[in-house]
């Protein structure tokens, strides 16, 4: 790899995206700016040379291989990559979109990011009027976008996906689609490579590709650092609670990380009522299987729509007699009227804490209550593409266990 400047990684935001994919570059700047400094550190002590020498050898050797005809900066200075790719995005009155790069991305390692979650209004190009997708307007964006990348040459193309679309349309129960798979399957045939996403619905949709990799992250150690800002992790009186059946394996690896015992909400649902909002779920009754009483609680769960089950699972918890209860959320979509309903449910004590991630995009009409805390993920993100342009393995940050004892240790 160059240490010098990473001319072949880009990273193109789509306007639902910007705001996630600005804080992955700031990120990716910190990182390959660290590893410039760790490598001329390194080769002044092995070769007994200043590093402003090492310096100038590596602009030197960069610029003899570079295509460009001038080479601006200092030769004894280290040079900062951009990363960013500039493209206009354009949306027509009938609805339809248009993508066009505005430099040549001809060899390069692509990274396409897109917050299809993120329900603020965006603008767009040669237009001061913001509007308000939804997640079939975010995802079609997303299709102009790859698009775009495909025809311009790019060597290879990844989405990047905090929030999975149609993730919870998995399973197939009767006369109905398998749509999370479908709409991977559309990004494969358009030639898109890798989608990078974050704690997926179900891993069973990754095995309905043929080439198309889906690297699934996991906020476990990002979440649990914030966790441990609210409370002690090795307090004998916090317990893990699974919000549901589908939520167990997520849970049990945070009670195994941290040592502690495992509670289970078992919910039964009528399936012929849809979830309109927190105050109108489908629940028709939830028992707990453990004990928390006196205890504080830790429930985590991949996403958080209405927030109807939450809002229960708190409400059960706090008759049942558990002191402080905290909900680890990777994605936090919050819909329709669900901070409302929180801030009700935070008034009446039925809950201290809500941590999430910033996959989502939120402003501070979330971010400032005083029951949300923000665990943030685009670091992780970062040194995920880093690692992939470079070619190197990502199985350290697919499996957070051995980090996250480190930090049970110190």
């Amino acid at each position: 790899m160059n240490f010098n400047r990473s001319t072949t990684l880009g990273i193109l935001a789509c306007p639902g995206g910007k705001a996630f994919a600005g804080e992955v570059i700031s990120h990716l700047k910190y990182i390959y700016h660290r590893r410039f400094e760790k490598k001329t550190a390194s080769l002044s002590r092995v070769y007994n040379l200043t590093k402003e020498e090492i310096t100038r050898q590596m602009n030197f050797d960069y610029d003899l291989h570079s295509n460009e005809a001038e080479h601006d900066g200092s030769v004894y200075a280290y040079r900062q990559p951009h990363f960013v790719v500039p493209a206009n995005f354009t949306r027509f009155a009938n609805g339809e979109f248009k993508t066009e790069i505005g430099i040549s991305i001809r060899g390069m390692d692509l990274f396409i990011v897109q917050d299809i979650a993120n329900t603020y209004p965006v603008k767009f190009h040669n237009s001061e009027e913001r509007y308000q997708l939804s997640i079939n307007d975010h995802m079609v964006c997303l299709m102009t976008a790859v698009d775009a990348a495909i025809q311009a040459g790019a060597v290879s193309v990844t989405v990047v996906l905090p929030a999975y679309p149609y993730a919870r349309q998995h399973k197939k129960k009767g006369r109905e689609g398998l749509t999370a798979a479908r709409f991977g399957q559309i990004l494969e045939n358009m030639g898109v490579e890798r989608i990078l996403t974050l704690d997926i619905h179900s891993k069973e949709i990754e095995n309905t590709f043929i080439k198309l990799n889906l690297e699934n992250l996991h906020a476990s150690y990002q979440i649990l650092t914030r966790l441990h800002g609210l409370i002690d992790l090795k307090d004998p009186n916090l317990v893990i609670v699974s919000p549901d059946t589908g939520a167990v394996d997520r849970n049990k690896f945070y009670a195994s990380c941290l040592s502690r015992s495992l509670a289970m909400l078992y919910k039964e649902r009528d399936y012929s009522k849809l979830s309109v909002s927190a105050g109108e779920s489908n629940i028709t009754d939830t028992k707990l299987l453990g004990d928390v009483r006196g205890k504080n609680v830790f429930m985590a769960d991949d996403l958080l729509g209405t927030g109807g089950t939450l809002i229960k699972a708190f409400k059960l918890l706090t008759e049942m007699g558990a002191k402080k209860i905290i909900a680890g959320i990777s994605l936090p979509l919050f819909t329709g009227d669900a901070i409302k309903f929180f801030d009700d449910a935070f008034e009446q004590g039925l809950f201290h804490r809500i941590i999430g991630t910033n996959a989502v995009y939120h402003d501070e009409r979330l971010l400032d209550r005083p029951w949300y805390t923000s665990a943030n993920v685009s670091n992780l993100f970062a040194r995920a593409i880093s690692r992939l342009h470079d070619n190197r393995s990502l199985s350290s940050l697919l499996d957070n266990a051995q980090i996250i004892r480190k930090l049970m240790e110190s």
